[in-house]
C-alpha cells in the first residue's frame, strides 16, 4: 500500500438526487472504538445512517456509511472532523504504518459563557442552536429566571475549534448569538475558567434513589410506556457459523443514533467488529449482522461474558435514552439521562433536541442543569428541566414525555 494522504482517509460523495444517501467511505488504520467515534462524528452533524459496511484486519479498516439528513450539512467540515478521529498514518520507504499517539490528548479548556437577557418562549433552544452551529459543545449549564422576567445563562463549553481563547472567536461568537437574540439579549461574556472549577463542573455527584430505582433504572422495567421505548429488540449471538469470531445478529427498530448506540456499547465492553453490516427496511425495520472479537482475537465463549453483552446491547436498543417528569414541589421536571462512554463522551445534541421539543409545545422552561451522575456503577448525564407552568401546565406530562422521547429518537412528531 503506497502513501495514503487525508484527501483518501476520508471520501464524501453527495447524493445527486434529493431523497438520495449521500455515502462516506473512511480508510485508515485501525483502533477500538473507531466506528463509535465516527458514528458520533455523523449524528452530531444531524446525519442518519441509513447502510453500513464495516471490515478490518485488527491494523486496517475500511468502513462505508450512507448518510441521509439536512440539505445544509457542511460536508467540508464533516470531513475535516472525520480525519481528525482517524488514527495517523505516516509514510516510510513508499509505505503507511499506523502510529500510535505517544500520549493521550490534553483535555479542552474550559470556558464559561454568561449570557444575560429578557426572557422569551424558544430563548434557550435558539442560543443552543447556535453553540451547535459553532462547534461550542455544552458541557454544563446553569439557567434561571429571575422575577423581573430576566435570564441568566451560565454554559461551560468547550470549543472543537480551539479557538475560542482569542478575541475574535470570542466576539464572533457573540454576534451569532445577538443576531439570533436581538434586542433581548443584555450582555454577552466569555472567560477561559481555571482547573478548580473546571473539576468542579465535571464533578459527578449521585441522584436520589426515588428518581434513579422508580424513574431512570438500569434495568428494563416490566411495565414501560410503549411510547417510551424501541420496540421488537431481538438479539442472538452464535458461535458457530465462524470459525474466528462469534456473530451477532441484531433486528430491531431504527432510531436516531442507532448505530452509534450500538458501537458505544462495544468499545465499552473492549470488544472489536471484525465485519459488519447494517440496514434499514421499510418500517424502520433494521438489521444488523457484527462478526466480533475480543481484545486477544478470539472469540466471545464465556457464557457470562455473552449474557452481559447481549442483555447491554438489548437494554441500548429498547432505552438507548431515559425521559420522564417528576414533581418538584407544585412544579414539574423533565429528565433526561445520557448514558456517558467509559471514555467520558456522551450523546451529542441532547439538549438541544430537549429544547426544540419543549419550544414547539409552546412550554417554557424556567431552569435547566446539565450534570454528570452515578446511576448505580454507570455515569450519566442527566438533564434537569424545570417547566414554567405559569397558570398551569397546558401540555400533560405524558404529552411531554412522548414528544420529547420522538424528537431524541429522530420519530416523526
Amino acid at each position: 500500500m503506497g502513501i495514503l494522504y487525508d484527501d483518501d482517509v476520508v471520501i464524501i460523495r453527495q447524493s445527486e438526487k434529493e431523497g438520495d444517501p449521500s455515502v462516506i467511505t473512511v480508510n485508515c488504520p485501525d483502533k477500538t472504538g473507531l466506528g463509535c467515534d465516527l458514528c458520533r462524528i455523523i449524528l452530531f452533524f444531524g446525519l442518519s445512517i441509513v447502510r453500513g459496511d464495516v471490515s478490518t484486519d485488527g491494523k486496517w479498516c475500511y468502513l462505508v456509511f450512507w448518510v441521509v439528513g439536512k440539505s445544509t450539512t457542511r460536508w467540508g467540515l464533516l470531513k475535516k472532523r472525520l480525519v481528525e478521529a482517524c488514527p495517523s498514518c505516516s509514510s516510510a520507504s513508499g509505505l503507511s504504518y499506523y502510529r500510535a499517539e505517544s500520549q493521550p490528548p490534553r483535555p479542552p479548556d474550559v470556558f464559561l459563557l454568561k449570557l444575560s437577557c429578557h426572557d422569551r418562549k424558544g430563548l434557550l433552544h435558539d442560543v443552543t442552536s447556535v453553540l451547535c452551529e459553532l462547534e461550542l459543545t455544552i458541557k454544563k449549564v446553569k439557567v434561571s429566571t429571575t422575577p423581573d422576567g430576566s435570564v441568566i445563562d451560565l454554559f461551560f463549553i468547550t470549543d472543537t475549534r480551539e479557538l475560542l481563547h482569542t478575541n475574535k472567536r470570542k466576539e464572533d461568537t457573540c454576534d451569532h448569538l445577538k443576531a439570533v437574540m436581538g434586542n433581548t439579549m443584555l450582555s454577552c461574556e466569555i472567560e477561559m475558567v481555571g482547573p478548580e472549577i473546571t473539576a468542579c463542573s465535571a464533578e459527578c455527584s449521585f441522584l436520589p434513589a426515588a428518581i434513579t430505582e422508580n424513574i431512570l433504572p438500569l434495568e428494563i422495567p416490566d411495565e414501560l410506556p410503549s411510547s417510551l421505548t424501541s420496540t421488537s429488540v431481538s438479539v442472538n449471538m452464535d458461535n458457530s457459523l465462524s470459525p474466528g469470531h462469534t456473530l451477532v445478529q441484531i433486528v430491531c427498530q431504527d432510531h436516531k443514533g442507532l448505530l452509534y448506540d450500538i458501537m458505544r456499547t462495544l468499545k465499552d465492553y473492549n470488544i472489536q467488529i471484525s465485519y459488519g453490516r447494517f440496514s434499514t427496511n421499510r418500517g424502520r425495520a433494521c438489521d444488523i449482522d457484527l462478526f466480533l472479537t475480543q481484545t486477544d482475537g478470539k472469540k466471545i465463549v464465556d457464557p457470562s461474558k455473552q449474557k452481559a453483552l447481549s442483555s447491554r446491547l438489548e437494554m441500548e436498543l429498547v432505552r438507548p435514552l431515559r425521559v420522564a417528569t417528576v414533581s418538584r414541589g407544585p412544579d414539574t421536571e423533565l429528565l433526561v439521562a445520557n448514558p456517558v462512554e467509559l471514555s467520558g463522551k456522551g450523546r451529542p445534541l441532547v439538549f438541544h433536541d430537549i429544547t426544540l421539543s419543549l419550544k414547539m409545545l409552546h412550554t417554557c422552561i424556567f431552569s435547566a442543569e446539565i450534570r454528570r451522575r452515578m446511576i448505580g456503577d454507570r455515569e450519566f448525564e442527566v438533564y434537569r428541566v424545570l417547566l414554567d407552568e405559569g397558570e398551569g401546565l397546558a401540555v400533560p406530562r405524558s404529552k411531554i414525555e412522548e414528544q420529547v422521547w420522538k424528537m431524541l429518537m429522530g420519530w416523526k412528531q
